[in-house]
């Protein structure tokens, strides 16, 4: 694999078409992007230094809401900076290597994430429905394998693509109609017949999107069903927060990544994969440590604490 990458970096370099032109709406725009890089990485490295610090926080739960933040950072890091470099410099050129770099990371990140939230769904079900066995079926070496279990999954999926996807020639326009290198859109420029691997995607899309959600389906059902048969309405309350901003990730997350990757490859446009894209690669990334911070109780005492602690 290694080898066939790096021959594949004596070949031309692909192009992307970018998000933006110059026009002071697109510089407009580009500068929101920016905006929202730069809070992704305030924001997710923030989060990561609280769980570290707060002793409170040193629970499964937390534990995986870092791999989320770590994940989200992978992603980000993966495609705005090349877009960012790309437009300012004016070149819009991407090595294949830089190319294979960009579909292993995003594949990778995206299928870990998708394993990810169906663990911290069930860890939530655990923890409300088994209170008492939640320190047994939640340790620290479960909590691990988990994790390394969803980064497993997501490589696996990543090494998969990126074999895939350089195994096929491409022979004429290396005009990627994108703002970074997305399977589907190196896939439109390849001249040979790529609609089995198209279907194979499809049907990869489909187990690591749909039997997560219908673990995470599953576990808010039992959940909901617990919550409404406590006798206490602060107890109720607080399984409710608890639970409220992961519900909240999990809805923008499959939200974006079902409508852009539940399309068969007939019904897939350019416009619509950007349009997708920016979801899942930028919006997400950056709201997803504010749902925690704002929703949840225990990282907004930690984050006052910390600024207590440095006399703000």
């Amino acid at each position: 694999m290694a080898i066939e990458l790096w021959n594949h970096t004596l070949l031309p370099d692909f192009i992307l078409k970018g998000l933006f032109s110059h026009s002071p709406h697109d510089i407009f725009f580009f500068s929101l992007v920016l905006l929202a890089f730069a809070a992704t990485l305030a924001g997710n490295i923030l989060l990561l230094l609280l769980i570290q610090a707060d002793r409170h926080l040193h629970t499964p739960m937390y534990v995986f809401l870092s791999q989320l933040s770590i994940m989200d950072l992978t992603l980000m890091c993966a495609v705005v900076p090349k877009m960012a470099v790309n437009f300012l410099s004016g070149r819009k050129s991407i090595s294949r290597g830089g190319c294979g770099a960009q579909i292993f990371l995003v594949v990778t990140v995206g299928g870990a994430e998708c394993f990810l939230l169906a663990i911290m769904a069930y860890d939530r079900y655990v923890a409300v429905c088994s209170p008492l066995r939640y320190p047994v079926l939640m340790n620290w070496k479960v909590c691990f394998v988990l994790a390394l279990a969803c980064w497993a999954g997501g490589v696996t999926d990543g090494v998969i693509d990126v074999g895939m996807v350089f195994s096929f020639p491409y022979c004429h326009s290396l005009e990627v109609d994108h703002f970074f290198c997305e399977v589907p859109a190196l896939l439109r420029l390849s001249c040979a017949d790529t609609s089995l691997f198209e279907d194979l995607i499809y049907a990869c899309c489909v187990v690591m999107l749909l039997l997560p959600l219908g673990v995470i389906v599953a576990s808010y059902i039992r959940v909901l069903m617990a919550v409404i048969k406590m006798p206490s309405t602060e107890g109720k309350q607080k399984a409710l927060n608890t639970c409220s901003s992961h519900l909240a990730v999990v809805g923008l997350y499959y939200g974006g990544a079902i409508f852009s990757y539940m399309q068969r490859a007939s019904a897939r446009t350019p416009v619509g994969d950007r349009a997708t894209s920016i979801f899942y690669t930028i919006l997400t990334p950056v709201l997803n440590p504010l749902i925690y911070s704002l929703r949840n109780r225990e990282v907004a005492r930690a984050l006052r604490k910390m600024l207590r602690r440095n006399g703000v």
